[in-house]
């Protein structure tokens, strides 16, 4: 088997929501923030009870029976504003800070990835035939959704995992008031 496979996915949606550009841009050499830090931290509040739609395709919809009786969705979606000429970064710094070491891309949340795919757990608020409305999705508007999963904290790992010191840092300035 060659190590050159050829992958096909199919999109069974779209997310719909006000987000309209990415907070992540990929160069040639790196990942940059599209603000200060403060901005950054005031659309990811904004996020926490913003309510996004993934609107499944009409030919899906039937595999969505039973999505209802779960509270949180694991939903995976390919960022399609990433240029693909941007998704051969090896190393960045995170979420675009200089002041942070250079880290491998596979250690990183980036969406400048060989194969784009990112995954969000969000709550379920309600469905509607083809809809989802789930909340926290920092997804951009029109986003390709992958696959959409029940989130199951037994099939996930750990309650608290154990984060490298420097998305620690991230995550603290990220909820500072």
């Amino acid at each position: 088997m060659s190590s050159e496979m050829n992958l096909t996915l199919k999109p069974i949606g779209k997310v719909r929501n006000s987000v309209a550009e990415p907070i992540l841009n990929a160069n040639d050499a790196d990942i940059e923030l599209a603000g200060k830090m403060e901005a950054i931290r005031e659309f990811h509040k904004g996020l926490q009870d913003a309510v996004s739609e993934l609107v499944v395709f009409p030919e899906w919809e039937e595999l969505l029976d039973g999505i209802e009786d779960f509270s949180h969705v694991m939903v995976l979606y390919w960022p399609h504003l990433i240029d693909p000429e941007r998704r051969n970064l090896k190393k960045i710094h995170p979420m675009g800070r200089k002041d942070m070491p250079l880290k491998g891309i596979f250690a990183t949340r980036s969406p400048a990835r060989p194969n784009p795919v990112l995954v969000t757990v969000a709550p379920l608020v309600e469905r509607s035939g083809n809809v989802l409305k789930v909340k926290g999705m920092d997804a951009v508007d029109g986003s390709l959704l992958v696959d959409i999963k029940p989130h199951l904290r037994s099939f996930h790992g750990e309650d608290k995992p154990v984060m490298a010191p420097w998305m620690e840092q991230l995550f603290r300035e990220l909820d500072e008031p």
